[in-house]
């Protein structure tokens, strides 16, 4: 993103700040420096890729280089089963949220960090309360490195939403007289869709959100109805905020980060405002640090040295970032004063005071487990999904 440019200027100074992390850790190295190939299949690098390369700045004898590419989460597991098939892996690290996650678990593509790699890695303790919570999903593969309560909540221009509906009833009812006019995207691929798909069992008081083969009757439903006055389900969030900015839609599902973050960037009007319905919980959001299976015995030293420096606090409180995932980082203590100005000025401008009393007052919950996750991907791209859409 452009506006890491200006983040990345700071990283300088955050590198002299950590260089020590990489010292003494005594882990068996590469003799060489090496390049690290680093995917990102969530957006994260927003969050991230100053501390990446303040890590390499600070490890230039190890690392040549970091190539960064960016993938769609249903194109990582393709990727690593070619690679690994072959026996030659040469992506290092992926970033990664619950989708990219449950996916590499259900068909063991990952490096098992805990316990296999403990003595190498921060402990679990560092992480904040919310962090320690989201980190449960990753059932020891991977290793959280940015939070965010997630949604879902809904995302509406005031100038056309008058009374934005309060209840799911009343959405589906300002739906269907407002058709076309609210969007959500497909949740594989989107984070407050699958923030939308996990929240509804709750606010429709479903007879199990844990489960949503036999626990999710009432959601179902709902979203089969709701397609109805939906014209098609966007394969990735951006298109879904970007037609709310442009007033092609009027409401959209929404949450934290990405209310806040396309209305520091311009493409959502700052004046957007948000609502959440009645019963809901949060579905918190995380991104992992997921390293594949396969790795050289020395890449994997170093690979993990490099996880170790992203849970620092000086990499932690870039994450910050201009509100993409807020409040960003999963390290207890990592306080907005510690960010870069720009971020801190973008949360005083664009942040909402409302967010302080929904985090403290609305329980958060886990997304679904792997197994039940890719089983609700897969029963939404079929039942919902595959009933409309380009």
């Amino acid at each position: 993103m452009s506006h890491l440019e200006t983040t990345r200027r700071g990283v300088l100074g955050a590198a002299a700040a950590l260089a020590a992390t990489g010292a003494g850790l005594g882990r068996a190295r590469a003799a060489e420096a090496v390049t690290l190939s680093i995917i990102d299949a969530a957006g994260n690098l927003a969050l991230t890729r100053a501390g990446f390369e303040a890590f390499a700045k600070a490890n230039a004898s190890k690392v040549s280089h970091i190539t960064y590419t960016s993938a769609t989460a249903p194109e990582i597991p393709g990727k690593l089963i070619a690679q690994q098939s072959a026996g030659k892996v040469d992506i290092d690290l992926i970033l990664g949220g619950n989708d990219v996650l449950a996916a590499g678990i259900s068909q063991k593509l990952w490096e098992p960090l805990f316990p296999n790699h403990a003595a190498s890695l921060p402990s679990l303790d560092v992480l904040s309360p919310m962090a320690k919570r989201l980190q449960g999903a990753a059932l020891d593969q991977a290793l959280v490195v940015a939070v965010c309560p997630g949604g879902p909540i809904l995302e509406y221009m005031p100038d056309v939403v008058k009374t934005p509906p309060t209840t799911a009833e009343e959405l589906l009812a300002w739906a269907k007289q407002n058709p076309k006019k609210f969007l959500y995207a497909r949740p594989a691929n989107s984070g407050p869709g699958r923030a939308f798909m996990m929240g509804l069992p709750y606010i429709l008081g479903d007879s199990n959100p844990k489960d949503p083969e036999k626990g999710w009757d009432k959601t179902w439903a709902y979203l089969e109805e709701l397609g109805k006055y939906i014209e098609y389900y966007p394969t990735g969030t951006g298109p879904t905020f970007k037609e709310l900015g442009e007033g092609t839609r009027f409401m959209v599902a929404s949450h934290v980060g990405w209310d806040i973050n396309p209305r520091v960037l311009g493409t959502v009007p700052k004046e957007a405002k948000i609502q959440t319905l009645k019963g809901f919980h949060w579905i918190g959001d995380s991104h992992f640090m997921c390293v594949p299976k396969g790795l050289t015995a020395d890449k994997l030293a170093l690979v993990l040295e490099l996880v170790t420096y992203m849970m620092q606090p000086a990499a932690q409180a870039f994450t910050y970032d201009k509100g993409y995932f807020y409040p960003g980082p999963a390290r207890a203590g990592v306080t907005i004063d510690m960010a870069p100005k720009e971020s801190q000025d973008a949360i005083a401008e664009f942040g909402r005071p409302e967010y302080a009393k929904l985090i403290a007052e609305t329980p958060i919950e886990t997304p679904l487990d792997a197994g039940p996750l890719v089983a609700a991907f897969q029963r939404w791209d079929q039942q919902v999904g595959a009933k409309v859409g380009k």
